[in-house]
C-alpha cells in the first residue's frame, strides 16, 4: 500500500465512524457504570477491539479487492467451515440459546461475525456474473443455492438474527444486480404465505420473541419487559433526557442489557431525542456514504461488495433501534461501533476495511 493509495482513504466515512465510535465509549462510560463504580474495564475492552480492528482494517487494505475475489472459491469453503464447527459438541460454545461461539481461552469467538466478511467477498464475485440476469425463478435459484447453505448453518445453531442480517446482505446484492420487480413482488407474497410454516420451524425461544411483540402488555413473555423498560427510559428522557449518569433506570439496573442490546435506551433516557437524533443522523449520514462509495467503485464487484456492507450495517441498525422502541421484535443485534461487543467492533471495521478497499482503488494510480 503506498503513499498515493493512502490518500485515497474515505476519510469523511473515517471520521464519521470515529465520532459515533467516540460517542459510544462515552454512552458505555454510563451503561456499565463506570461512572460510579470505577470499573472500566468493559471500557478498556471496547478501545481494545477497535485497536484490533483498526489492524484488521489496514490489513485488508494491503491487498486489492480484485485480488481476494479471484479466492472466491477457497473463501467461499472455509466461510462454510467456519459456520459448521461451531456445532461440534466439545467445540462449540452455548451463548444466548444458540451454539454460535467458540470458547478461546478467555474470549469467545462468534464465527459468524467473521463469516460475513468473507461472505461478502465470495458471492460478490457470484453474484457479478449475474448482472441483469435475474429475471426468472430459473435464473435466481442458482444463485440462492450458494446461499442457501449459510443460512441452514445459521438457522441449526439456532441463530435466527444472523441469518436475517445474511439475508440482508444477499438480498442487497441482488437488488444491485437488477433483480426483476416482479420476482420481488412474488417472494413477498410467498414470504406472507408461508410465514406460519415459518413460525412452526423456529426454535421455542424465537416463538415466544414472536408472541410476546403480538402481546406487548404481557411481561411474562420474554422480552416485553425488557423492551417496557426501555420505554420507559426512552419516555422519561423527554427532549434534551436527565443528563449523562442520571438516568435512573439505566443507573438503578431496571433496563436489562443496557450495555449491548438497549443501549439505545440509554442514549434516549439520559441525553433525550436530541441525543437519539444525532445518533440517527450520524448512521444516516454512515450509509449515504456508503452508498456514493458503492457509486463510485470502479467495477461492478467493488460495487457489490460496498452493498453487502451496507445491507449489513443498515439491518443491524434499524433493528436494534427499532426493538429498543418496540416497533421490531427482540433478537441480539448490536448497534454498530456503539454497543458493548469485541466480535461486533472488530468485525465491523474488517467489513469497513472492504469499503475503504474499494473507495481508494476507484481509479487507476499512476506510478
Amino acid at each position: 500500500m503506498t503513499l498515493k493509495l493512502i490518500k485515497q482513504l474515505d476519510w469523511k466515512l473515517i471520521t464519521i465512524v470515529l465520532v459515533i465510535f467516540g460517542f459510544g465509549l462515552i454512552i458505555l462510560s454510563s451503561a456499565t457504570h463506570a461512572n460510579s463504580t470505577g470499573g472500566f474495564t468493559q471500557i478498556y475492552k471496547q478501545v481494545l477491539a477497535f485497536i484490533l480492528g483498526a489492524g484488521a482494517l489496514i490489513f485488508i487494505l494491503l491487498f486489492d479487492y480484485n485480488i481476494l475475489g479471484k479466492y472466491y472459491k477457497e473463501i467461499y469453503l472455509i466461510s462454510l467451515i467456519l459456520l459448521a464447527v461451531v456445532l461440534i459438541p466439545g467445540i462449540g460454545a452455548v451463548r444466548g440459546g444458540a451454539r454460535s461461539w467458540l470458547h478461546l481461552g478467555p474470549l469467545d469467538l462468534q464465527t459468524s461475525e467473521i463469516v460475513k466478511l468473507t461472505f461478502i467477498i465470495s458471492y460478490a464475485k457470484i453474484v457479478e456474473s449475474k448482472k441483469g440476469k435475474l429475471n426468472t425463478i430459473k435464473e435466481i435459484v442458482p444463485v440462492l443455492l450458494y446461499a442457501l447453505p449459510f443460512i441452514g448453518l445459521l438457522l441449526a445453531q439456532p441463530d435466527l438474527g444472523g441469518a436475517i442480517v445474511f439475508i440482508c446482505i444477499i438480498a442487497a446484492m441482488l437488488f444491485l444486480s437488477g433483480l426483476s420487480t416482479k420476482l420481488i413482488k412474488r417472494t413477498i407474497i410467498i414470504i406472507v404465505l408461508i410465514s406460519p410454516l415459518l413460525y412452526l420451524a423456529m426454535a421455542d425461544h424465537q416463538k415466544v420473541r414472536i408472541e410476546a411483540f403480538l402481546n406487548p402488555e404481557d411481561v411474562t413473555l420474554q422480552g416485553n419487559y425488557q423492551v417496557m423498560q426501555s420505554m420507559i427510559a426512552i419516555g422519561s428522557g423527554g427532549v434534551t433526557g436527565k443528563g449523562l449518569y442520571n438516568g435512573s433506570q439505566n443507573q438503578e439496573n431496571f433496563l436489562p442489557v443496557q450495555d449491548s442490546d438497549f443501549v439505545f435506551a440509554v442514549i434516549g433516557e439520559e441525553l433525550g431525542a436530541f441525543g437519539m437524533l444525532f445518533v440517527i443522523l450520524m448512521f444516516t449520514l454512515f450509509i449515504i456514504r456508503l452508498l456514493y462509495i458503492a457509486k463510485e467503485a470502479k467495477d461492478f464487484y467493488g460495487s457489490l461488495i460496498v452493498i453487502g456492507v451496507m445491507g449489513m450495517f443498515a439491518y443491524q441498525i434499524i433493528q436494534n433501534i427499532g426493538m429498543t422502541v418496540a416497533l421490531i421484535p427482540v433478537t441480539g443485534v448490536t448497534l454498530p461501533f456503539i454497543s458493548a461487543g469485541a466480535s461486533s467492533v472488530l468485525t465491523s471495521l474488517a467489513n469497513l476495511g472492504l469499503v475503504l478497499n474499494v473507495y481508494m482503488r476507484r481509479k487507476k494510480i499512476n506510478f
